[in-house]
C-alpha cells in the first residue's frame, strides 16, 4: 500500500513551455509488428530512421510524458532494456537531426546551447559536436564559465550568497568581444576562471575558426541577447534544452516537472563534487529562482528546444538517489522535501545500471560516461 505524500511540496513546477511527444509510445507500438525478422536493435534503428524532426523538436519543448504504473508494468514484464534502448535511439535521432539542420544553414558559425540547471549540457554539446562532424563540420567549444568575473566583483543573492546564476557575474563585454572577433576570423586568447583563486586568469589557449569549423557555446545564458546583440542573427544557432518529464501516478496525479533535474543534480553532486543531499537540497530553491529569471524567459528566442529526459532514468537514478536522502536527518530542515522526493521515487521499480549505455546522456550525472568532462 503506497504511503501518503508528505503534506510539504516546494514549488518544483517549470513554467518552461512544453507539449507532449508521443514518439516513444508510437515507436513502441510499431515494434510489435517489425520486430519479427528482425533483431531488436534492427527494429529500433528502422524505425527511428523515420522519425521525422517535428516528433522530437519544435519552437516549443517536446517533453516525455508517462504513466508510472505502465512503466512498472513494463519493467516487470522484462521490457527494461527494450525500454532503455528505443529511449536512447530517438535522443540521439533527435540531435542528429539538429546537426542536419544547422548544417543546412552554411551562415551559421555559432550555436549557442541553453537550459536549466542538469539539463545535460555538457553531454549534449558533445553529442552534438560528433552529429556535426558527420556533417563535415568541426565543432570547437568555448565555455561560459570561463568568462565569470572575479569573485569579489560577482553579484550577491538574496541570502547574500554569490549569484553565479546571474548575467552581471559573466564578463560580457569581454565575451561579445571575444565572440565578434571569432566569428570574423580573428585569433583569441581565451581565458580561463579559477574556481578554487575566483580569479580570471590567462589560459594560454588560442582559439581560430577556420573554414569548416563551428562554434558550440552552452551555458545558462546562452540565449540572453545582451550576449549576442552585436552578432547577426544568421550567424546563430539556439538551442534550448532541459530534462522536462510529466510524470503521472495511476490515481492521475502529476509528479513536479523539475523532480528529476533536481534528483540528476544530487546525484552528480554527491558522487562528483562531494556534497550532500542536504546541501543540494537547500540550494535547489536558490537555482530555481536563478532559473525563473534568467534561463526560461529566453526559452522562446530558441531555434529549436529539445528534450533531455528519459522516460525510464528516475527507475535508474533512484539506485544512487535514495541512500542520499535517507542520509537526510529528521532534525535537517531539508529533511520533509527529502522524504517527499523518497515517496517519488520509490513509486518506480527498479532498473538494472548496466543496462544504462556508456554513451548515456544519463552517465553525466551517474558516471561511467564514455565521455570525458
Amino acid at each position: 500500500m503506497n504511503a501518503p505524500a508528505p503534506l510539504e511540496i516546494r514549488n518544483n513546477r517549470s513554467s518552461e513551455k512544453f507539449e507532449v511527444n508521443g514518439a516513444f509510445l508510437k515507436l513502441t507500438e510499431q515494434l510489435k509488428s517489425e520486430i519479427e525478422g528482425k533483431t531488436l536493435e534492427e527494429a529500433i534503428a528502422y524505425l527511428v530512421e523515420k522519425v521525422k524532426g517535428k516528433y522530437l523538436f519544435s519552437k516549443r519543448l517536446k517533453t516525455v510524458c508517462y504513466s508510472i504504473g505502465m512503466m512498472n508494468r513494463i519493467i516487470d514484464n522484462g521490457g527494461a532494456a527494450k525500454m532503455v534502448k528505443i529511449s536512447e535511439a530517438l535522443q540521439v535521432r533527435g540531435i542528429e537531426l539538429i546537426a542536419n539542420a544547422i548544417a543546412a544553414r552554411p551562415q551559421v558559425k555559432a550555436v549557442l546551447i541553453a537550459g536549466p540547471s542538469s539539463s545535460g549540457k555538457t553531454t549534449f554539446s558533445k553529442k552534438l559536436s560528433m552529429a556535426l562532424e558527420q556533417n563535415g563540420l568541426q565543432a570547437l567549444c568555448l565555455s561560459f564559465d570561463d568568462y565569470y568575473v572575479d569573485r569579489e566583483l560577482t553579484p550577491r543573492d538574496e541570502t547574500g550568497d554569490y549569484d553565479y546564476e546571474s548575467i552581471d557575474a559573466i564578463n560580457v563585454p569581454l565575451f561579445q568581444q571575444h565572440l565578434a572577433r571569432l566569428l570574423n576570423g580573428d585569433e583569441v586568447e581565451l581565458p580561463r576562471y579559477d574556481f578554487q583563486t575566483g580569479k580570471s586568469v590567462s589560459s594560454g589557449k588560442q582559439l581560430r575558426l577556420a573554414p569548416g569549423n563551428i562554434l558550440i557555446m552552452e551555458g545558462i545564458h546562452a540565449l540572453n541577447p545582451m550576449l549576442t546583440s552585436t552578432i547577426p542573427a544568421e550567424n546563430l544557432f539556439r538551442i534550448y534544452i532541459s530534462g522536462l518529464t510529466v510524470a503521472k501516478n495511476d490515481d492521475g496525479t502529476y509528479f513536479p516537472t523539475t523532480d528529476n533535474r533536481l534528483i540528476r543534480r544530487m546525484v552528480r553532486d554527491a558522487q562528483f563534487r562531494n556534497t550532500t543531499a542536504s546541501a543540494t537540497l537547500a540550494r535547489w530553491p536558490s537555482v530555481r529562482r536563478g532559473e525563473e529569471k534568467w534561463i526560461i524567459p529566453f526559452q522562446q528566442n530558441a531555434d529549436v528546444n529539445f528534450c533531455t529526459a528519459f522516460q525510464y532514468e528516475l527507475a535508474v537514478l533512484k539506485q544512487k538517489a535514495l541512500p542520499l536522502l535517507k542520509d537526510v536527518q529528521e532534525d535537517d530542515p531539508n529533511y520533509l522535501e527529502a522524504k517527499r522526493l523518497r515517496w517519488v521515487l520509490e513509486r518506480f521499480h527498479e532498473i538494472p545500471l548496466d543496462l544504462l549505455p556508456s554513451h548515456s546522456l544519463l552517465r553525466e550525472f551517474m558516471g561511467g560516461s564514455a565521455f570525458e568532462y
